[in-house]
């Protein structure tokens, strides 16, 4: 028999680290899970009253970059604290950034996956600000790739689970896609 709750859940969640430029240049970035992708080359990420959701209306433009387990206590910690309250947080997690070719954002060099996006939409909804950016390109560090694709086994992505309010990781390969069902057919 289940077990009726007034609360429900929805995980795993990817944990990003959004980075961003402010006005003057200087790079910030900050831990986001309520995200998803929305689209082929869309993803939708919605944040509340942050730095980085100032930078990204101002710039129209972010790199996002897959939370990974070796960075864990450094992906976390960016997301714990405000670059308006530590201004050097990055140097504190010893993160450098590069700046992207692509789009007006660093890219964080210690991640070793990136996404490239240029914004698309910003909506103001449901108390929090919803970002939808076109993914226009992809960095990604040769160690975590197979056959010239990203390999989850090697970049150990982190997810949020939002019902333990922990991180978990992913990378065994289940089944196929478009393929275990077909026991079926």
């Amino acid at each position: 028999m289940k077990k009726s709750f007034d609360k429900g859940f929805v995980t795993p969640l990817p944990v990003f680290i959004i980075a961003t430029y402010d006005k003057d240049g200087k790079p910030n970035a900050m831990n986001a899970a309520w995200a998803g992708q929305a689209g082929g080359d869309l993803i939708s990420i919605s944040l509340g009253d942050h730095v980085s959701t100032e930078n990204i209306k101002l710039n129209k433009a972010l790199t996002v970059s897959f939370a990974t387990k070796k960075f864990i206590a450094e992906c976390d910690y960016v997301g714990i604290v405000s670059q308006a309250n530590v201004s050097d947080k990055l140097d504190k997690v010893g993160f450098t950034v590069t700046k992207s070719d692509k789009v007006n954002a660093p890219i964080i060099d210690q991640l070793p996956v990136a996404l490239e996006c240029n914004v698309k939409d910003i909506i103001e909804e449901y108390g929090a600000t919803r970002v939808v950016a076109q993914i226009i390109g992809l960095k990604a560090d040769e160690s975590v790739l197979t056959d010239d694709k990203v390999d989850l086994y090697k970049l150990n992505p982190l997810v949020f689970d939002s019902s333990a309010l922990a991180y978990r990781v992913i990378g065994e390969i289940a089944g196929g896609a478009w393929n275990a069902g077909k026991k079926f057919e």
